[in-house]
């Protein structure tokens, strides 16, 4: 029966001869690409000769390009990883902002935990534990990010054959705290924000008034609120082509780019008195050709630096709570009581999926009396049926 082969990346008995000048020390090594050839080192004594012979096995068998092995440092594998990232946002596959934050999570959370590990090393349990860690130090959202960061680093792994499977897919699950059911604006609340904004003048200089109004008639993100220019409002069809988003690129600066999701490229209707506003905007904008909501000096504003002065208007006004998004699930919220479906709500957010607008931006603590209402007629008819019942009958017309 014929000898089975040495598997890849393997190497057999070495055996030592002395020579006239010293030792040498041979074995045999199956390559990548499966031949096995031999491979010897010399030395001035038979300990040097396999010192050098394994030493130049451990070069042979060490990661390259195109080989990866278990024995890859982690951080190796996370940079190739990361340079997957970087292309796909390059070809325009991936946000920029996500390049920046992944690359931020890598430095700052994942490789001065796992960096240093061989692959082979990466196990369960070592990621169980470095997770619940990354939790009580960093918070769930944190945990949960890192969490994808190493399962692409690992799931490229596997790709590449340094891995039989992905251990992240084992790991258990990151539960976080009790998430704040999403809070819209009342009638009576929307009115008094308003009112508390146009007589602060530091939120009129900074044009919150108008900000919020455009927000509420359309549901849309800050960043995409900031991105719209005046050729893409349509004052005479009253809508609103929405299809950018503004971002802040590390070494690039702010950044106007297209929305993440072919489901966020959108044009809306707009109600009549945002279209009155925007009327007033356009007759009075020195650059028709520029943001609709420029920073002082005409150009794109900061959604950051946008979203802090909302929070310092907030706080002066007396609303603790709101922030931008709040104008965005008051959008829905408003839209979800008008009886728009929740195909139609994800549809004027850039939602793909509905659940995620039901579950997230639609306000459910504002008290409705259609409920009760259903649960008095529900008891009336208990009650008509029950007059029917004579002699001790059940509700079923069986005798108790």
């Amino acid at each position: 029966m014929a000898r089975p082969p040495l598997p890849i990346g393997t190497y057999g008995k070495i055996r030592t001869y002395q020579t006239a000048t010293g030792w040498r020390a041979r074995t045999k090594y199956r390559d990548a690409d499966g031949v096995t050839r031999p491979v010897e080192r010399t030395g001035r004594s038979e300990a040097a000769a396999v010192r050098a012979l394994r030493s130049a096995l451990r070069d042979r068998t060490a990661p390259s390009a195109g080989t990866l092995t278990g024995d890859t440092r982690f951080r190796e594998m996370a940079e190739q990883w990361f340079a997957t990232v970087r292309a796909a946002a390059e070809q325009g596959a991936r946000s920029p902002t996500t390049v920046d934050q992944y690359r931020g999570h890598l430095d700052r959370n994942v490789l001065p935990g796992l960096g240093a590990l061989r692959l082979r090393e990466v196990t369960v349990p070592r990621l169980d534990a470095y997770l619940a860690a990354l939790r009580r130090t960093r918070g769930t959202a944190t945990a949960k990010t890192c969490r994808a960061v190493v399962s692409g680093v690992l799931g490229l792994a596997v790709r590449h054959g340094a891995l039989n499977g992905n251990p992240v897919r084992d790991v258990g699950r990151i539960e976080g705290g009790r998430g704040k059911a999403p809070r819209a604006l009342t009638v009576a609340e929307r009115a008094g924000w308003l009112a508390k904004l146009e007589a602060d003048p530091a939120a009129v200089r900074k044009d919150l008034p108008d900000l919020t109004r455009f927000m509420l008639a359309t549901g849309v993100r800050i960043g995409e609120a900031l991105a719209v220019y005046w050729p893409d409002v349509d004052l005479e069809a009253g809508s609103v082509a929405v299809d950018h988003n503004v971002v802040r690129i590390k070494g690039r600066g702010l950044v106007r780019k297209s929305t993440k999701t072919a489901a966020g490229e959108r044009t809306l209707a707009l109600p009549s008195w945002a279209l009155d506003m925007l009327r007033k905007r356009h007759a009075d904008a020195e650059d028709l050709d520029g943001p609709v909501f420029p920073d002082s000096v005409g150009g794109l504003r900061d959604p950051s630096n946008t979203s802090r002065d909302f929070r310092t208007a907030r706080d002066a006004a007396g609303y603790g709570w709101v922030t931008s998004h709040v104008f965005r699930k008051t959008a829905a919220t408003m839209l979800d009581e008008a009886g728009l479906s929740a195909r139609a709500v994800a549809d004027q957010l850039g939602h793909s999926r509905p659940s995620m607008t039901q579950d997230v931006y639609m306000g459910r603590k504002v008290a409705s009396t259609a409920a009760a209402e259903a649960l008095e007629r529900a008891f009336d008819v208990e009650s008509d049926r029950s007059v029917g019942v004579k002699g001790g009958d059940d509700l079923d017309g069986e005798a108790t």
